[in-house]
């Protein structure tokens, strides 16, 4: 499975693969046509109450893959992205500021580990 994280304000390339947003809401600035998705996987987001407890603060981060990757459990488009990754290179798009202490760094870990999530 190759699946990469990329900002889907960077420029789209070929081996971006599928290309997958992985955002509960739509990046802003951002025109549709310019995102060039395959995907909006929108439910594979965390919650919204646990986005915002999160805030992006670093030193919430452990605490915050822990939540996530329990959300994670049972949710259907992560065992469809988990499909889609067979074989084929996938890009998790996400529109965080920050590259290191985000949501898709988590969901990449995940999908990469070839484990299932937290309780399940």
């Amino acid at each position: 499975m190759a699946f990469r994280i990329k900002r889907v304000y960077e420029q789209a390339d070929a081996g971006d693969g599928i290309r997958v947003l992985v955002d509960r809401l739509w990046p802003r600035g951002l025109k549709k046509v310019e995102a060039h998705l395959t995907l909006w996987m929108k439910e594979v987001a965390p919650s919204t109450s646990l986005r915002q407890w999160f805030g992006h603060k670093p030193e919430r981060f452990a605490q915050f893959s822990r939540r996530y990757r329990r959300e994670l459990a049972g949710n259907a488009e992560f065992a469809e992205l988990r499909r889609l990754g067979r074989g084929r290179a996938v890009t998790l798009l996400y529109a965080a500021h920050d590259p290191k202490f985000n949501h898709a760094v988590v969901l990449q870990a995940l999908l990469r580990a070839r484990r299932k999530p937290a309780g399940t």
